[in-house]
């Protein structure tokens, strides 16, 4: 289909990799609690723009570059691991009446979902190692192959974070009563970040 080599294998694959616990789920949940339905959202694009990106790298062969080059993947590795480790350790030590770590302001959760998804070391891996096996060499058709991927990660991904969105909305309407459980939930997630990184610093 496309030049997409067994097109229902891809969609559940994507499924799966939305599924897989990260920062980017991370992010979604935290900035639907502090900023509501519009910040989720404003975060669920910042994962499409950061997805999108990643994928047409990848497609531009930046894949290639760093399976030959491994010091830039690694670059990668630890600028990803430093920028999660950071933002961690802000959440963790925040006290009560502190500015909130990530803004309300929604275009700013969309630019810090961005970031996430592109130092996301799961991301990075999907789409430059796991997303070029979906590509049917015998069957491409170049763009229009890559344009229905990039179509079908999209929609997924909209619709995955518009459930998350939501439902991380109704349980946060419960929380607000609540500051005490809300600031421990934000130090839980700090410290989850902070293993992201440290995860993704050990990484080989």
């Amino acid at each position: 289909m496309f030049g997409i080599a067994d097109y229902p294998s891809f969609v559940a694959a994507i499924i799966v990799f939305l599924l897989i616990p990260g920062p980017g789920n991370l992010a979604l949940i935290t900035s639907t609690s502090k900023g509501g339905v519009r910040g989720g959202l404003a975060a669920t694009f910042g994962v499409i723009a950061g997805d999108q990106l990643l994928m047409w790298l990848a497609v531009a062969g930046v894949a290639a570059l760093l399976s030959a080059y491994p010091p830039a993947f690694r670059a990668v590795q630890w600028l990803g691991a430093g920028y999660l480790a950071w933002l961690g350790a802000k959440m963790v030590l925040a006290q009560p009446g502190d500015a909130p770590v990530l803004n309300i302001k929604p275009h700013h959760y969309l630019q810090q979902a961005l970031l996430i998804t592109l130092l996301n070391p799961k991301a990075i891996v999907f789409y430059m190692a796991f997303f070029p096996l979906f590509v049917d060499p015998a069957r491409h058709q170049g763009l229009t192959t890559f344009g229905v991927m990039a179509a079908t990660i999209a929609a997924l991904t909209f619709l995955y974070g518009l459930i998350v969105v939501l439902l991380t909305h109704r349980l946060a309407e419960r929380l607000r009563a609540s500051p005490k459980i809300s600031s421990r939930l934000q130090k839980l997630a700090g410290v989850f970040l902070i293993g992201f990184g440290i995860k993704l610093a050990l990484s080989r």
